[in-house]
């Protein structure tokens, strides 16, 4: 019986150590928001390794067996023509390891667009459902084809690339950074 009653307690307790008290934590939303509002400004400062590559509106690109990408990390000049050239080095059947690249706006669900490119097999999986988050995308590439494709960067940000052949965006991605 004194066990039951213990309980009650001691879960009080615990909670009202978890909660802190009557401590005021504005100083430090106001941090976490101001933090928030700087990524959202400058969101390419962030990205390990940035400062290492060279600025060019020519991209070179290659998709292996091993469901790699050679490359997975550009930098461009926003408001320009971007030339991406993209190449399957891979042997294996493109039914079975086809490659593409799909270049997507800024803040893209890749999870979400990933669930929806597997279902679109006749559109080489490039999902009309998410038709308007497409900026460019490569044709479907089998063993030792090559595709190129232009398009333009409007706005300053970082745009997720990925494969959508089915099960491939989640290891073959990449970021295209506009500046």
């Amino acid at each position: 019986m004194k066990q039951f009653f213990l309980i009650p307690v001691v879960a009080g307790a615990v909670l009202a150590a978890a909660c802190g008290g009557n401590q005021s934590n504005e100083g430090s939303s106001t941090e976490t928001t101001e933090t928030a509002a700087t990524e959202q400004a400058a969101p390419a400062v962030d990205i390990p390794g940035l400062e290492d590559v060279a600025v060019s509106n020519e991209i070179a690109l290659e998709g292996n067996d091993l469901m790699q990408f050679d490359k997975t990390l550009f930098r461009v000049k926003a408001g320009e023509t971007v030339k991406l050239t993209f190449k399957n080095v891979g042997e294996m059947p493109k039914e079975s390891m086809g490659h593409n690249v799909v270049v997507l706006q800024p803040g893209t669900d890749l999870p979400a667009f990933g669930g929806e490119a597997i279902k679109a097999v006749d559109s080489e999986y490039i999902p009309v459902t998410f038709s308007s988050s497409i900026v460019a995308h490569t044709k479907l590439l089998g063993p030792g084809e090559t595709d190129a494709i232009e398009f333009t960067l409007d706005s300053k940000g970082v745009y997720p690339f990925l494969c959508s052949f089915p099960g491939h965006y989640g290891v073959m991605q990449g970021k295209i950074v506009a500046e």
